[in-house]
């Protein structure tokens, strides 16, 4: 496939997901292979990322948390952890190890033992190659109170690496991302704006599980 008809599908994929709001019947889990939007409960924005990189720290892409609710740069693929596949459609048990690929530039959300720009806590970036790949640094831990990961469920995400908790500080960027809310990774669970809603979102059926499974069709 060339690069003009990856551009083209990558674009139609992320305008399908920006104007439509997928409701998967008949099941309230969120499955392997759902795209979807995640909001901090506290600053009610979305963890967002785009092709700007850090100016300090580890100068990877930058990620940050935005109050625009149709923004496509908010979608985030849910996959396995890093080197192992999960079968789209099988529902995610609280307790996963699992990553979040960026939709629009296919890097992982990512952390690491680097500051973060405005208050020095632990730097939050998006990190991989073309294909979705990163390293350990994209595994974070799915904590939640049922035994699957349900669609109204208050969750928070435990970097796996550096037993970080993903969280929004409230400091805000300047240009180029202006008014973008900056994410880190902080030391506690006790700590404030670790809380994360699912929003919008594509969610795989699992009904379809069976016939995807006998595809094997895996993330």
């Amino acid at each position: 496939m060339n690069f003009t008809m990856r551009l083209f599908l990558s674009s139609f994929t992320i305008l399908l997901l920006h104007i439509t709001y997928i409701e998967a019947r008949g099941t309230q889990h969120v499955t392997c292979g759902s795209v979807l939007k995640l909001m901090n409960v506290d600053y009610n924005v979305r963890l967002h990322s785009h092709e700007v990189k850090y100016g300090s720290g580890s100068g990877q892409q930058s990620v940050t948390g935005t109050n625009a609710k149709e923004d496509g740069n908010s979608y985030w693929l849910v996959k396995a952890e890093s080197g192992k596949q999960c079968i789209r459609g099988k529902p995610i048990k609280c307790g996963d190890i699992i990553r979040l690929e960026h939709i629009a530039t296919k890097k992982n959300l990512h952390s690491h033992l680097v500051s973060s720009p405005l208050t020095g806590k632990q730097e939050v970036s998006a990190y991989g190659d073309h294909k979705g790949e990163g390293d350990t640094g994209d595994n974070w831990m799915l904590i939640c109170q049922n035994d699957f990961w349900e669609r109204d469920d208050t969750i928070m995400l435990k970097h796996i690496d550096t037993d970080k908790y993903l969280a929004v500080t409230g400091r805000t960027y300047g240009t180029p991302i202006s008014g973008q809310t900056e994410v880190v990774g902080e030391y506690s669970a006790s700590s404030p704006h670790t809380q994360w809603s699912v929003m919008e979102g594509l969610f795989i059926h699992p009904n379809d599980f069976k016939a995807q499974h006998y595809q094997h069709t895996e993330l």
